[in-house]
């Protein structure tokens, strides 16, 4: 619980801090402002994640990102039963921050994703034969810190940005049986446009 709120009130700073930029800075960011539109992909030991990303990059060095996706579960036995999976949809705020002016090159930040996932479960005796069945619905908070490198395509508006992120999986609200949740790691790429 400490590492969410930990998480939580960083991503709050970094939305006050943006928000402050954006009040005092207006009339020098309209030259500075820049928007991208990508594909995301991320992949987990228990699942796939596809998805579209909108990022707004701002102050040389800051950006503020929105996705929307889908999150394939195949939890297996890893999870709270001996097999989970299933899918859902859900969203990502976050930010980054480039170590280098110029929206590329290496970025680190934080990001929370909440996903509405239904999963269909089965417990098996020693033998595998099933004893127990079921559907969950659940709700997902997903707070994660990323790091990665952005790479721009020559001189067009294309990048492609490979990121690695490291959290936790929080079942904040789960409708059935109980799932399974905990750390998490994720690899990822982003392919996408400036505009």
């Amino acid at each position: 619980m400490f590492m969410t709120r930990l998480f939580l009130s960083i991503l709050l700073a970094g939305l006050l801090y943006s928000t402050a930029f954006t009040q005092s800075g207006a009339a020098s960011q309209s030259s500075a402002t820049l928007r991208s539109l990508a594909f995301e992909f991320q992949a987990y030991p228990t699942g796939l994640i596809p998805g579209l990303r909108f990022d707004y990059l701002f102050k040389s060095r800051h950006s503020l990102h929105l996705r929307a996706g889908y999150n394939r579960v195949r939890h297996g036995d890893l999870g709270v039963q001996d097999d989970e999976r299933g899918d859902g949809f859900g969203g990502t705020l976050g930010y980054r921050y480039y170590f280098r002016k110029g929206w590329s090159g290496w970025f680190a930040g934080p990001r929370a994703d909440i996903w509405r996932n239904k999963l269909d479960w089965q417990d098996k005796d020693d033998n595998g034969v099933v004893i127990g069945a079921g559907t969950s619905k659940i709700v997902v908070l997903q707070p994660t810190a990323e790091a990665g490198y952005l790479f721009l395509l020559g001189k067009s508006p294309w990048f492609v940005a490979p990121s690695l992120a490291f959290g936790v999986e929080i079942n904040v609200k789960t409708e059935g049986a109980p799932m399974g949740e905990g750390t998490i790691l994720l690899l990822g790429v982003c392919v996408g446009r400036r505009f």
